[in-house]
This record gives C-alpha cells, sequence and structure tokens, in this order.
C-alpha cells in the first residue's frame, strides 16, 4: 500500500497538490460557517428522569427553568409604589411578548420575599422561552435588545441561561482566532529550531491548514443530521493543529535521513512512507480508537469531541501521508533553504546526534538503578494524583465565562443579594392525579419545606417554608396545575449544582409522595448526568484499554508491554487530573491562569475528554517507542541494548513533537471559558509528563526490571503475531 502510495504522489505531485488546493478552498468555503450551526448545551442525557420531567414541564406546564432573568434595581426600594407599579407592568409586557410562555416577577407573586434582595433594592424577573435551543437563541437576541435599556424606566441588566448560552458560543468563536494569532507565530518560532528550516517548518503548517479546515467541513455536514457543540471546532483547530505538526515532523526527519544517505527525492520518500508513514497510519488509527470511546456517552457535548477528533486525526494522517509527499516531491532539495544552522552531518551508520546520545545515556543511567528510578518518579505522581481522589463535579454554568461576561456579572450579583436560588429551582412533578380541585398537595408541600436544604416551595396550595404555610394560594399558583398533573418548585437554600444540590435531589426523590413523582431542574440534571456518565464510563474504558492492547501486542508481540502500558497511562493521567483539582477546584491557579470563578467543582465532563485525548496521545508516542524497541530487540535480543537504542532513536522525536503539540494545548488557556482553560494545560501537561517522566525514566526502568519477560507471550500468540504482527523496516526513528 505504502509503496503504491510513494509511487502516485511521486509521479502525480502536481496533481495532488492542486486537489488539495481545491479542497482547501472547498472546505474553507463551507466549513467556515460552520460556527453559527453550533450549539451551546449538550450535558443533559435525553433518557433521563430529570430530562424527562423537563419534558413534562415544557409540555404540560409551559413552564421550567428561566431562560430569560432580568435584575431590576432602583434605590427607591422595589416595594415603593412607583417602581412596584412599574415591575408589575414590566412583568405583563414581557409576558406577552411572542415566544414567551411564562414570565412571573417579585410583583406578580405577591411580593414573594425570595424574590427581594436583602437591602430592598433589587427584584428578579424570570422567563420560560419556547422552543428549542436555536429558538431560544432566536427569541432572546430580540428580546436582550427590547430590555437592556431601561424598560418601563427601570434599570434593568439581562442575565440567564439564554444570555449564557449565546456569550458561551461567542466566547468560543472570539477564541478560536485569538488562540490561533498567538498559537501559530510561537508554534512558527519553535518549529524553526525543531525543523531547522524555513521552508521545511512551514510545510507543517500548510498540513494542519489543510486538515483544520477540512475537518470545520466535516463538522458542518453533521450539524445537518445532529447537535454539535461549538467547543469542538476548538478541538478541531488544537488537535488538528498538533497532530499534523506531529506527523510532519516524523515524516520530513525520516525523509531528510534518507536524503542525507544518499537516496533521491523518489527513493526517500517511498522509504519514509514504508517506514515512518506506518507509524503515522496506526498513530492516528490509535487516537481515533481511543476518541472514540466518546461515542458511548449520551451527551452530544462529549460525542462532539469525537466528532471533531476522529476526523482530525484520520484527515491529518490523510494529509500527512498524500499533500505532504508531493509536497516534498515538488520542493525536492529546495525544502532545505532557509536552514537556520550548518549543514547537517550525515546520518551514517552507527553515528548519533547530541539528542541522541543524550537520550542513550538517560536509559543507561535508568537502567542502572531502575528500582530507584521507578519508586521515586512512582511516589512523584502519586504525590500529584492524591487531590484527585477529592474530584467534585458539576454541570457549566454562566460562572465558566469571562468575568467580563455579563451573564457572569448578573450571576454573581444574585448570588451574592438574594437569600436562595431562586434561578435553580428544582421541579417536583406529580402525575396521574384526582382532577384539579380534588387533589390537595398541600401536606406534601409542607413535608418537602422541612428537607434540609430547602428554602421553600411554591405550590397550588400556596407557599411553604419550614413545615408552615407562609403565603396562600394568589391566581398565579394556577400555573401549577393541570387537568390530571401539577407540580411544586421546590427553590434550594445553597447552591444547586453543588454536592449539596445532588444530596437535596435525592432526598426529594426518596421522600414519600402520594402520587407518581418526577424530579427536575438544574440539580436533578447534574445528577442524573453524572449517574448516567458512571453508567458508561466501564465500556468507554474498556473499549480504550482493548484496542490499545491489541495495537500494542501487534506491534510487540507481548502480553505484558501493553498491561505496562495501560497502568503507567493511568498513573501519569492521574497525577495530571490530581493537578487540575488543585489547580482549578480549589482554585490554587486562579490568577495564574487568568481569572475565574472558584466553585469548589470541576465541569463533569472534563476529566473524561482528558482521560480519552490524553490517553489515545500517551498511546501515539508508546506505540512509536515500542515499536522502535521491538525492531532492536529482534535485531540484537539483547533487551537493555534494545531500550537504550530504541529510547535513543525516538526520544528527541517524541520530546519534540510533545513540545510543539503541548505549545497549541497550552494556547487554550487564553480561552475566557474555565474548562477550556482546564483541558488545555491538562492536555500539555499530561504530553508533558508523559514524553519525559514516563518514557524517559519509568519504561526504561520498568523494562530492565523485567528483562526478557517483556517480550513473554503464549505460543499460540506469538504465532498470531508471527502472521499479523506490525513492523518496520529497520532504520525508522
Amino acid at each position: 500500500m505504502f509503496a503504491a502510495l510513494a509511487r502516485f504522489t511521486c509521479r502525480r505531485g502536481k496533481l495532488v497538490l492542486y486537489l488539495s488546493g481545491a479542497l482547501l478552498v472547498i472546505a474553507g468555503a463551507v466549513g467556515g460557517g460552520v460556527f453559527k450551526e453550533l450549539s451551546a448545551g449538550g450535558f443533559v442525557d435525553g433518557s433521563t428522569e430529570s430530562a424527562r420531567t423537563a419534558r413534562v414541564m415544557d409540555d404540560t406546564f409551559r413552564a421550567g427553568a428561566p431562560d430569560l432573568v432580568l435584575l431590576v434595581s432602583d434605590e427607591r426600594g422595589v416595594d415603593s409604589p412607583a417602581v412596584a407599579a412599574a415591575g408589575a407592568r414590566l412583568t405583563e409586557q414581557v409576558a406577552r411578548e411572542r415566544g414567551v410562555e411564562q414570565a412571573v416577577s417579585y410583583w406578580s407573586l405577591g411580593r414573594a420575599e425570595p424574590l427581594r434582595s436583602r437591602d430592598g433594592d433589587k427584584a428578579l424577573l424570570m422567563a420560560r422561552i419556547s422552543g428549542d435551543e436555536d429558538q431560544v437563541q432566536e427569541t432572546f437576541a430580540r428580546l436582550e435588545s427590547r430590555y437592556e435599556h431601561r424598560p418601563q424606566g427601570l434599570d434593568v441588566r439581562v442575565g440567564g441561561n439564554a444570555l449564557a448560552d449565546k456569550e458561551m458560543s461567542e466566547t468560543t468563536e472570539t477564541d478560536l482566532v485569538k488562540i490561533e494569532a498567538v498559537t501559530f507565530p510561537v508554534l512558527l518560532i519553535v518549529m524553526l529550531f525543531v525543523f531547522r528550516g524555513v521552508v521545511a517548518a512551514l510545510v507543517p503548517l500548510l498540513v494542519s491548514a489543510l486538515t483544520i479546515l477540512s475537518v470545520l467541513m466535516v463538522l458542518r455536514v453533521l450539524t445537518l443530521f445532529t447537535e454539535v457543540s461549538a467547543l469542538a471546532s476548538n478541538v478541531a483547530t488544537g488537535l488538528g493543529l498538533g497532530l499534523a505538526i506531529d506527523y510532519s515532523l516524523i515524516l520530513v526527519k525520516r525523509y531528510r535521513e534518507e536524503r542525507g544517505r544518499g537516496a533521491g527525492t523518489d527513493e526517500a520518500i517511498a522509504r519514509t512512507l514504508r517506514t515512518a508513514g506506518r507509524t503515522v497510519l496506526f498513530s492516528a488509527v490509535t487516537v481515533t480508537l481511543a476518541l472514540g470511546a466518546l461515542l458511548v456517552f449520551p451527551f452530544y457535548f462529549l460525542r462532539s469531541f469525537a466528532y471533531a477528533g476522529i476526523p482530525t486525526a484520520l484527515l491529518a494522517a490523510l494529509s500527512s501521508l498524500t499533500f505532504l509527499p508531493a509536497l516534498l516531491k515538488v520542493l525536492d532539495h529546495r525544502i532545505e533553504k532557509g536552514r537556520l544552522v550548518g549543514r547537517r552531518r550525515s546520518a551514517q551508520p552507527g553515528t548519533a546526534g547530541d539528542g541522541e546520545r543524550f537520550w542513550h545515556k538517560l536509559a543507561v543511567g535508568v537502567m542502572r538503578v531502575p528500582l530507584l528510578v521507578a519508586g521515586a518518579v512512582t511516589a512523584v505522581l502519586l504525590l500529584l494524583g492524591a487531590p484527585f481522589l477529592d474530584l467534585r463535579l458539576s454541570l457549566p454554568d454562566e460562572r465558566v465565562l469571562p468575568s467580563g461576561s455579563q451573564s457572569r456579572q448578573v450571576g454573581n450579583e444574585i448570588r451574592g443579594a438574594f437569600r436562595a436560588q431562586e434561578t435553580q429551582a428544582l421541579n417536583v412533578v406529580l402525575s396521574d392525579t384526582p382532577a384539579r380541585g380534588e387533589r390537595d398537595v398541600a401536606p406534601y408541600a409542607e413535608r418537602l419545606s422541612q428537607l434540609e436544604g430547602v428554602a421553600r416551595v411554591d405550590s397550588e396550595a400556596g407557599t411553604f417554608a419550614a413545615g408552615r404555610l407562609v403565603q396562600p394560594p394568589t391566581p398565579y399558583a394556577e400555573r401549577f396545575g393541570a387537568e390530571d398533573s401539577t407540580y411544586l418548585s421546590v427553590v434550594p437554600r445553597d447552591q444547586s449544582l453543588s454536592q449539596e444540590g445532588r444530596e437535596l435531589v435525592e432526598r426529594l426523590r426518596d421522600s414519600p409522595a402520594p402520587y407518581d413523582v418526577r424530579v427536575g431542574g438544574p440539580a436533578a440534571e447534574l445528577t442524573d448526568s453524572i449517574d448516567s456518565m458512571n453508567a458508561r464510563l466501564p465500556l468507554a474504558l474498556g473499549v480504550i484499554a482493548a484496542s490499545s492492547f491489541v495495537v500494542l501486542f501487534l506491534f510487540t508481540g507481548s502480553l505484558l508491554l501493553p498491561l505496562k502500558a495501560l497502568v503507567l497511562n493511568c498513573l501519569s493521567l492521574s497525577a495530571t487530573l490530581g493537578v487540575l483539582v488543585w489547580g482549578f477546584q480549589d482554585g490554587h491557579l486562579d490568577g495564574v491562569v487568568g481569572d475565574f470563578v472558584v466553585t469548589d467543582s470541576i465541569t463533569w465532563t472534563v476529566p473524561v475528554l482528558l482521560f480519552c485525548i490524553a490517553f489515545g496521545l500517551s498511546m501515539d508516542y508508546e506505540v512509536f517507542l515500542l515499536s522502535r524497541i521491538k525492531e532492536e530487540y529482534d535485531r540484537t535480543g539483547d533487551n537493555e541494548a534494545a531500550v537504550a537504542r530504541g529510547l535513543a532513536r525516538t526520544g528527541s522525536l517524541i520530546s519534540a513533537a510533545a513540545l510543539l503539540i503541548a505549545i497549541v494545548f497550552l494556547g487554550f488557556l487564553m480561552s475566557g471559558i474555565v474548562y477550556m482553560k482546564a483541558i488545555g494545560i491538562g492536555l500539555a501537561l499530561a504530553v508533558l509528563m508523559d514524553a519525559t517522566l514516563v518514557r524517559g525514566a519509568l519504561v526504561p526502568a520498568f523494562m530492565r526490571l523485567v528483562g526478557k519477560g517483556n517480550w513473554w507471550a503464549p505460543r499460540p500468540l506469538r504465532a498470531l503475531h508471527a502472521k499479523v504482527g506490525l513492523r518496520e523496516d529497520a532504520g525508522d526513528g
């Protein structure tokens, strides 16, 4: 296959470049419109109790979590006759708006005390907008401009979920431009030294541009059939840039080696594809399999990273194996133009550069005291991973946005000025009840109001707090009832998206009810999302472990080495997650990586995403290193020499690739969204730790301790590997 590919790209190099140029233009035209089609949600499993409750709330009661929140302020006090009259008119005005299903306020609910700030100069108006996410955003865009300029003479600030979703999408798009504007120049400077030439450094950027635009085109097509998260564009850019550079580095290095040995352009390209090209292909397969595990989760936010990541890996490999060789054919010796250093020494057999000597000495030094090195590095990783044991998860809200965002500012003001979590109320739906007027929910509402963590309960029977009726039913209480069902609004006392909120959900669900009961709302969504994730997590981990094991077995023929790789990768990833808990959940990185709100939790999708993406990248390096060590072992039969030689031949390349891709991920720190900062620093840390502590210390120490046992496998599996095993030609690396 690789020989035929080499012949085609050499004979039809210009055709490949013309086709690639056409693809670049088409992909740019189609993919450029993807940002308008991406969504900001995707954190809820549609089959859970909270999701079913939300549908009942919408279909039956035309109610639910407020999409639009108006924070009304007036120095005269919200109870002054003039302000109260204006507030009532404002509520009626919002309720009459096209697309608004329900609007309630401090004044319409009989001056409900929790909707009034502690100092009495602020009050809340909350509205529910009908339709799906796109329809909500369309209606909100119309309402936002109408109510941000002193409606009814009141000082009004717009907030709520719809604004947070809008600002999240806008922040994602602007972040992408900002990250690219800063990351590309930094990468180019670093690549000038890594590739040792101007032309050679530009080649990976061309490959990455073709990859990224092609992936954005794929995402645009996918939006016609399914919802795709806005963050998928960041993954397409970051991972596309990183993998394209990695693959280009492997191929260009190998091509230069072949030219240094005296091979002509066509022969050098053929040898490059036959050796390093195989590494690139199976690297892409490894990353694809790891990211494919995200498809088992019922959340389109997580699946979107697979939608972006899988085509990114495959298209990066395809571009590297077709466009890059054609470019090398056309450039020929001109790829060496603009070299920053003197003429490179020929890569004669037996010679080694400074990088190879360093990694060889490191491997030999580690293998002299393997137990000491393995124990020390393992202790460091366990220490770094210790905070992971205190991991607390939460759904994202407006607090993940930058400090300048209006939804975050309004949300912070509401949290500080009001007694209860009014915008985070839980909905308790009672189904199959007697007809309206024949049922009595007062005892049930009274009992729920006595539960720990409940501020009050609103129902068709009135408002209850601390086990007593504090306000008889008003005309607005009719909104809680339907013909054969009713619902109660349970306002939590503490932050809803927290461990306390999840515990309150469990208490509500366990509390005896007179009718069939379902619980929904933000805290219920968090509880159900984490439960749903945990239910699918074993399958996802199984997919990753099994696929990685098979790929490593095909390369090494060993049973022990794949197991070693799985254990070491999990160890390094747990250390990475521990640092994230310490930095973001506990807040020690606040101010270091930018301003963010410390919520004592981490967005629940971050650990899963980090594990899948980082695991795929680490297995990429593992395949490259172990295939080289295996080749040396087959040639010499000497385990220690094979480890030292394999690490020497791949250490510089792996460390350079890790540095470049880490720069890409560190660019995410410029994002205004907190969990994107966490993903960026987590992936960068995982890649760098894997390329240094794991590959440079733990792998040689482990392989020295186990000795020839590294290569053991039962006879039937050895025979299977002899038939289907994957090997690279000598000299690769």
